[in-house]
């Protein structure tokens, strides 16, 4: 039997080096590029990566934000299309770890070098995602598939680099996933009222859950 804790890899690390400019959208920190070398992580994320739109990206809640190569490729195939890495504005690329599908609050170690990261809230798409995919209906297409990924706060700062090893350290008793956050179904309601009645969660954990489930309460 094996006892081990679950563990992936970190494929890519990504950061934005410069703004572009998408149509009716305007600037934008999306077009993330592959890192080289170990990259610094603080509170607020790759001391390499900058947000434009801090209104609704960044923060201490969504200091990164990490999406699985499972999916990935799945999207390359059907879009008959390369997505290089960090074409999906992800600071983390993760092979063999389920990133969506985390526990709410789960802790992860990354690397040697001190890293520790809990997961918090999925991605929601938005104008700005769409404009930079180009493809026909593309946030409703997102949403449907719903492996959206996950951001992460940090939990104690370190640094990271391709190859590092990811390991999950720890994962809460109530089970509720990341993928219940997006919220939709009567299961999703049940899942987000379990998470909302324990301690300790995240601020923007506990606001996407309080908003998810009154909407799925009200739909």
């Amino acid at each position: 039997m094996n006892d081990a804790p679950p563990s992936g890899t970190v494929l890519t690390v990504c950061a934005a080096g410069h703004d572009v400019i998408l149509d009716n959208v305007g600037a934008s920190g999306i077009d993330k590029r592959p890192q080289t070398g170990r990259i610094q992580v603080t509170e607020l994320g790759l001391v390499t990566d900058h947000v434009v739109d801090t209104k609704h990206h960044g923060g201490i809640d969504q200091a990164l934000y990490a999406y699985s190569e499972r999916e990935a490729q799945r999207w390359a195939e059907e879009l008959d299309r390369d997505l290089p890495h960090g074409w999906f504005g992800e600071n983390l690329r993760i092979d063999g770890l389920e990133t969506t599908d985390a526990v709410v609050g789960e802790r992860w170690e990354i690397g040697d070098d001190g890293l520790v990261v809990e997961t918090t809230i999925p991605r929601t798409p938005c104008r700005t995602f769409a404009s930079w995919a180009g493809e026909p209906k593309w946030v409703k297409r997102f949403m449907a598939r719903a492996d959206t990924g996950t951001y992460l706060r940090i939990v104690r700062p370190g640094s990271v680099a391709a190859g590092d090893v990811v390991r999950v350290t720890y994962r809460p008793s109530h089970g509720v996933l990341v993928r219940h956050l997006l919220a939709g179904t009567e299961a999703d309601a049940e899942a987000l009222s379990v998470l909302l009645s324990h301690d300790g969660l995240a601020p923007k954990v506990h606001r996407e859950a309080s908003r998810k489930l009154a909407r799925t309460v009200n739909f």
